[in-house]
């Protein structure tokens, strides 16, 4: 059957056998008019809940799409509990950065403010928007919470003491005090055991000021590490940041 499922779609509401669910018109227009589903064909829905499930296309309109839930095709799946914490970068690249970390599972996004930070204005909607398209295509059954921006000071003033921030230090690879990931990642569990909530700290262009290095090293949450001799840009640096998290901690194992 999943070779006849036209497409995948994130619902809020719940699913269960034989629920009738109504798409809003983005997701109407982009299943009858983009995909040109029609009655009788099937879509696969999920809700980050409740699995994912079988639906019917019982009918169709002008951009519009009725569903009958019909059976559970996949147990719930949750991802590492990794939060990315990042400077907004110019859109298109923030568009792919939002799309490349919800691919790489994180389970929350959070722009801050920084004091190199070019914009000062996000659109919540539109980044939740650009996450739930990215989950619905790479087949997770989740999608990060995005969170509004804060300043860098804002961020580490009411950061959980429960969570420690993996901070990617762009000049880490001349401080001492900063190890590559993989040796950053172990002598944290050396003497903290294997903790599991975790947060990824990406700069903005032109990376962090020297106060700001200060201030975010100076909280004792705060694991320091180098992503290697090259200067990334900071869409690249989520990736790699992201990708060596996951593959020493996360769910690449």
């Amino acid at each position: 059957m999943a070779e006849n499922i036209k497409a995948r779609l994130y619902v809020e509401s719940d699913l269960r056998v034989g629920q009738e669910i109504t798409l809003d018109r983005d997701q109407g227009h982009y299943l009858v008019n983009v995909m040109r589903a029609r009655g009788g064909e099937y879509v696969g829905l999920f809700n980050g809940r409740d699995g994912e499930w079988l639906a019917e296309i019982v009918r169709t309109g002008k951009g519009r799409a009725d569903l009958r839930v019909r059976e559970n095709i996949a147990p719930q799946i949750t991802e590492p509990d990794l939060w990315y914490l990042f400077a907004p970068i110019k859109k298109a690249r923030l568009d792919y950065m939002v799309q490349k970390a919800t691919e790489l599972g994180v389970s929350l996004l959070r722009p801050v403010r920084t004091m190199r930070t070019n914009l000062d204005r996000l659109r919540q909607d539109k980044i939740s928007k650009n996450a739930i398209e990215a989950a619905e295509q790479c087949e997770r059954m989740t999608v990060p919470e995005v969170m509004p921006m804060v300043t860098l000071e804002e961020l580490l003033d009411g950061w959980p003491e429960d969570r420690l921030i993996m901070f990617c230090d762009e000049a880490g690879a001349e401080d001492q005090n900063a190890f590559p990931v993989g040796k950053a990642l172990d002598e944290v569990d050396a003497w903290q055991g294997r903790p599991e909530k975790w947060a990824i700290l990406i700069g903005p262009e032109g990376g962090f000021t020297e106060s700001e290095r200060h201030l975010i090293r100076s909280r004792a949450h705060v694991v320091p590490v180098t992503l290697g001799p090259r200067i990334l840009r900071a869409d690249t640096a989520a990736i790699v940041a992201i990708a060596l998290w996951q593959s020493f901690r996360g769910d690449w194992q």
